[in-house]
C-alpha cells in the first residue's frame, strides 16, 4: 500500500482563519485525508524575532519571504499588537475542520513560546503548557486528543513521557525515516512516533535553484519510490493553505498519479504492528534548510 500522510501544522491566527478553510476545500476536492494540528492559545508570532541570532535563521527568512507569507499584522502579534487567542477567536473555524471529516490534534498552546523554550524547560513548565493545550482541545471538541505534533519539531523527555500518560496514542514530533517506538531514558513509550520523512517546502525553496515553479517536480521526484511505511509530509496552513496553494495542488495530483493514497496520521497508525517497529531514541539534530536543532529519530537500539 502506497501512502502519503498529510500532516498540517496550523501556527497562527491568520493561518487558522484563512489557510485552514482553503486547505479543507482543496483536500475535499481531491478526496484526500489529512491531520490538522492546531495552535490553541495566543498567537505571539512577532516574538520569533528573537531567533534572529540563531544560525541559519536569516537565510531562511530571506529564502521564504516570511513577510509575504505571514503578513505584517501577524508579525506584530505579541510585540506591537496583543496576540489573539486562537482557540477562542477562531473556534468556529477549528471545529469546522473536524465537522468536515478530518482528524484533528494538538500542535501546541503558544507556538513561539513552545518552540523557543521547551528543549531546556523543566517538567513543571512543560506539563503546564501541554495541559493548557489539552484542556482547550477538550473545551472545543468535547473529547480528549489522541494525536500530537510538536511545534517546530521541538520536544523534551518530559513532553514525550506526558503523552501516553494523557491519552496521546501516536505523535509526529520529530524528523525521521519511518515509524518507531521511542525509547526515553531507557524505557519504551506507549506513544508511537510517526516522524516527518519528507522535507517541507520552506526548507527547499531558494536552495539549489529550486523555485516556486519547480518545487513540486522536485518533491515528486523524491516520492517516485515509496518506502514500506510510506511518507509523512508536513505542510503549513500559512504556506500551502495560502500563497503556496498552487504547489500543493500540483503535489496532490502528482501523488495520485504515482499511485498514492493520501491519508491522515490515524490511517498510518492503524496499519502498524507496534511489536515489529524499531525502538529508537529521540535526539537533537539538524535538518538541511531549517535553522537550529530539532528532534530527530536516532538509530535503532539493538536488543
Amino acid at each position: 500500500m502506497r501512502q502519503i500522510v498529510l500532516k498540517i501544522d496550523v501556527d497562527t491566527y491568520r493561518g487558522t482563519l484563512e489557510g485552514v478553510p482553503q486547505l479543507v476545500d482543496m483536500l475535499r476536492r481531491h478526496e484526500a485525508g489529512a491531520t490538522f494540528l492546531f495552535s490553541l492559545g495566543p498567537d505571539h508570532t512577532g516574538r520569533a524575532i528573537r531567533r534572529v541570532f540563531r544560525r541559519g535563521f536569516l537565510g531562511k527568512v530571506q529564502r521564504t519571504s516570511v513577510l509575504e507569507h505571514y503578513g505584517l499584522r501577524t508579525l506584530m502579534y505579541g510585540v506591537l499588537l496583543p496576540g489573539p487567542d486562537i482557540g477562542v477567536a477562531a473556534r468556529a473555524q477549528i471545529r469546522a475542520v473536524r465537522d468536515a471529516g478530518f482528524e484533528v490534534g494538538i500542535h501546541c498552546w503558544d507556538h513561539v513560546r513552545w518552540q523557543d523554550h521547551v528543549v531546556n524547560a523543566d517538567v513543571a513548565w512543560t506539563e503546564a503548557e501541554l495541559e493548557k493545550a489539552r484542556s482547550r482541545f477538550v473545551e472545543i471538541f468535547g473529547v480528549e486528543p489522541q494525536v500530537h505534533g510538536a511545534a517546530g519539531w521541538q520536544m523534551n523527555d518530559a513532553a514525550l513521557q506526558w503523552q501516553p500518560a494523557h491519552g496521546i496514542r501516536y505523535a509526529s514530533d520529530c524528523r525521521g525515516r519511518e515509524p518507531f517506538v521511542p525509547v526515553i531514558k531507557g524505557a519504551e513509550s506507549a506513544c508511537t512516533q510517526l516522524p516527518t520523512t519528507l522535507p517541507t517546502l520552506d526548507e527547499l525553496l531558494g536552495r539549489d535553484g529550486i523555485t516556486q515553479d519547480t518545487i513540486a517536480d522536485h518533491v515528486l521526484a523524491m516520492t517516485e519510490t515509496a518506502p514500506p511505511s510510506g511518507h509523512v509530509f508536513t505542510l503549513h496552513a500559512e504556506l500551502e493553505g495560502m500563497k503556496l496553494a498552487p504547489v500543493l495542488e500540483r503535489l496532490l495530483k502528482g501523488w495520485r498519479a504515482q499511485g498514492y493514497d493520501l491519508v491522515d496520521l490515524s490511517a498510518l497508525h492503524a496499519r502498524l504492528d507496534t511489536a515489529t517497529l524499531p525502538r529508537c531514541p529521540v535526539l537533537l539534530g539538524e535538518v538541511d534548510g531549517r535553522s537550529g536543532q530539532l528532534m530527530v529519530q536516532g538509530e535503532a537500539i539493538r536488543p
